[in-house]
């Protein structure tokens, strides 16, 4: 059960209803009904989620975003981005890989990719310029600033969502 009330399109503010409506397409999700209560935070977030990781393939995108939030433990966000994952072709198989940390499946690149994101998420302080270096092996610095960023995004949304108990739309997967 959420922590905190939902502002549902009723009884949302103006500003809310235009996003909701205009944004989110009159289907605003748990994550968006909680940010609401302060709909100057959701405007950028919204605009922040949509341009991170631009220039990273999809499927690492999802990728890195699920290897994030499973090692946060974020329920809502693992759910969502399950979902949105089988779209591009991940499966239990890789689901189950990305949680165990169990990369060998993966491609270098993306393995380089994940290991970068366990510790950016684990350990931020201790990135050096030798983990910098191996992920110019594969990567642009654009993408590597994309990935920056989509690790932090979905290390921001993992500590926003489950620790307000917002609850899935839909039911649940299991791995």
């Amino acid at each position: 059960m959420a922590r905190i009330s939902y502002i549902e399109s009723a009884s949302a503010s103006r500003e809310a209803q235009h996003i909701y409506e205009h944004r989110l397409g009159g289907k605003p999700a748990n994550v968006h009904k909680a940010m609401a209560h302060n709909p100057q935070a959701l405007v950028p977030f919204l605009a922040f989620y949509q341009a991170t990781g631009k220039s990273l393939d999809r499927k690492l995108w999802e990728m890195v975003y699920l290897r994030a939030s499973f090692l946060n433990g974020c329920q809502y966000c693992t759910q969502r981005h399950l979902a949105s994952s089988k779209k591009i072709g991940l499966g239990p198989r890789d689901w189950k890989a990305l949680e165990d940390g169990d990369l060998a499946q993966f491609g270098e690149a993306e393995q380089a990719a994940l290991r970068h994101t366990e510790k950016l998420t684990r350990t931020p302080g201790q990135i050096t310029d030798t983990d910098i270096a191996l992920l110019t092996t594969y990567f642009s610095d654009e993408q590597i600033v994309d990935l920056h960023l989509l690790v932090g995004l979905a290390n921001l949304t993992n500590r926003f969502t489950d620790p307000l108990g917002l609850e899935l739309e839909f039911p649940a997967e299991a791995i």
